[in-house]
């Protein structure tokens, strides 16, 4: 039998080869939070994949995190849709924080046909995002939405109860928001890197750097956010949806 020889000996003697992973290239897809951009392998979010994320209530905030995203592509040739959110937008609220609601669809669809429209919608290839709260969702439901964002180009963004955080989840970004004492992000798992240990503050007045048409509509919605936040706003206003 041979002598045991420590890895570490051979990889200084470089008697083993020892692969690197290259790293992925930058994404079109900024979050419009600079310190969450930072913390991304893509430095924005996973561009034609599925991000969940996960909550402890509807309304903590979880719209605001993509309140720059919305804006940014609504102002673009490819509809956003939203599958039976659980309130109904105030279209006065969504239109001053930037979004342009005539590239805004809302599809309502109940508990049991939601995850299936969503897939269709992202599958189309004619959205720019699609985002669901879906109830229930399996592994195999997302594993769906996954490859149904990736076939149309799509970003999909789930919204779910963080009491799924201990499930394995098939999304390429999995984030976690808390709200104390203050409204945190949390990666939980991360595509092509590893998640940081450190929370990210969600901070109103950060903006997304650059030049041109983008980066004057981002700044002009987090001023309307530091505006409003006065009056109790988290993000979007909100009026609770008559039929619910």
């Amino acid at each position: 039998m041979g002598a045991v020889v420590a890895l570490s000996n051979l990889l200084d003697a470089r008697q083993v080869w020892r692969g690197r992973a290259a790293p992925l290239p930058e994404g079109e897809q900024p979050t419009g939070w600079p310190a969450l951009d930072a913390a991304l392998p893509t430095r924005g979010w996973p561009d034609a994949a599925l991000t969940e994320i996960l909550l402890p209530a509807d309304g903590i905030g979880e719209l605001q995190l993509l309140l720059p995203t919305l804006a940014r592509l609504t102002q673009g040739q490819r509809p956003v849709l939203l599958i039976a959110p659980p309130y109904a937008p105030c279209a006065m609220g969504w239109r001053q924080h930037g979004v342009n609601l005539q590239q805004l669809e809302i599809v309502d669809a109940d508990a049991k046909q939601m995850l299936w429209a969503a897939e269709q919608c992202l599958r189309s290839g004619s959205c720019a995002a699609v985002l669901a709260w879906p109830q229930q969702a399996d592994d195999r439901s997302l594993r769906r939405l996954q490859v149904a964002a990736d076939a149309g180009r799509a970003l999909a963004f789930v919204f779910r109860d963080r009491k799924h955080l201990a499930n394995a989840s098939p999304a390429s970004l999995r984030l976690e928001l808390s709200v104390a004492p203050h409204t945190l992000i949390h990666i939980r798992k991360c595509r092509g890197g590893n998640a940081p240990a450190q929370a990210i503050a969600l901070e109103r007045d950060s903006v997304l750097p650059g030049t041109g048409r983008h980066a004057s509509l981002v700044q002009a919605v987090h001023q309307r956010m530091h505006d409003t936040a006065g009056a109790g706003l988290c993000g979007i206003p909100l009026q609770k949806n008559a039929a619910s």
